[in-house]
């Protein structure tokens, strides 16, 4: 059985204006993927959209309507065969502060509504899209989704609580998912980052200083990764026919310590 051929289908990232979900479209324009970039960076979005030939669409993950009108646009623009759920914050903050006080139930819940409610909105209106698109070969394939975890969700630190919460959530949901989705020909999997050289550190000589010292932390090899690394694995998500409900962790052997 051959590699799944992306050539003339629509694929949809969210969180793909930047780091791995970025990486990712790239990767995904490459194959012959139209790719429809869903953030809420209007700006940056829209640039990598019109640099890899695709469409920008403003998303917030949480709404309904905005994960609809993604799927409409790359429904658009060809059969749509693949979508990665990348959008995601983090917000440390320990389960009870230095002065006793409770972490505010609204943060909490700020983080799990993101990162796990967000990605389940979105893969579930792409998985229905995908579902009334005529099979690619002769198993009734349709499609891939391939959703963002952390090695968080199994090495959660001081202050990860509810960042943990919700990617544990999403690796927990993989499976069952996938049994929902095979009647359809939908493949679901997960994918766990460890440290991974994004945005999120910033710039200049003591960013690099503080990623170095990171790095060495990592078992092999010991920097941080790149989101090209992560959509390396991704794309590997889609386009291996028979990987299916599997969370796979891209951490370079790393086990996050307490702090």
């Amino acid at each position: 059985m051959p590699r799944v051929n992306l050539e003339g289908s629509s694929s949809i990232v969210t969180g793909g204006a930047s780091g791995i979900g970025e990486a990712t479209a790239r990767q995904l324009a490459e194959a012959g993927s139209k790719v429809v970039i869903a953030d809420l960076n209007e700006e940056r979005g829209a640039q990598v959209a019109k640099e890899i030939g695709g469409v920008f669409v403003k998303c917030d993950v949480t709404k309904t309507e905005d994960a609809d009108a993604a799927v409409a646009a790359a429904c658009a623009l060809g059969p749509l065969r693949a979508c990665v759920n990348s959008a995601g914050i983090g917000m440390p903050m320990r389960t009870i502060t230095r002065d006793n006080e409770p972490m505010p139930l609204e943060k909490f819940d700020l983080i799990i509504k993101i990162n796990l409610v967000g990605t389940f909105n979105v893969l579930s209106r792409a998985a229905a899209a995908m579902a009334k698109t005529e099979p690619m070969d002769a198993d009734g394939s349709r499609g891939a989704i391939v959703n963002l975890a952390s090695c968080a969700a199994f090495d959660g630190q001081i202050g990860q609580a509810s960042y943990s919460a919700s990617k544990a959530g999403v690796a927990g949901m993989t499976l069952p998912i996938a049994r929902d989705l095979s009647a359809s020909g939908i493949r679901v999997n997960t994918v766990a980052p460890g440290l991974i050289d994004t945005p999120i550190y910033g710039e200049g000589e003591e960013a690099e200083a503080f990623k170095a010292h990171l790095g060495q932390s990592v078992l092999f090899p010991k920097r941080l990764g790149s989101g090209e690394e992560l959509a390396f694995t991704v794309m590997e998500c889609i386009t291996n026919p028979y990987l299916n409900a599997e969370v796979i962790r891209m951490d370079g052997g790393i086990r996050m310590p307490p702090k």
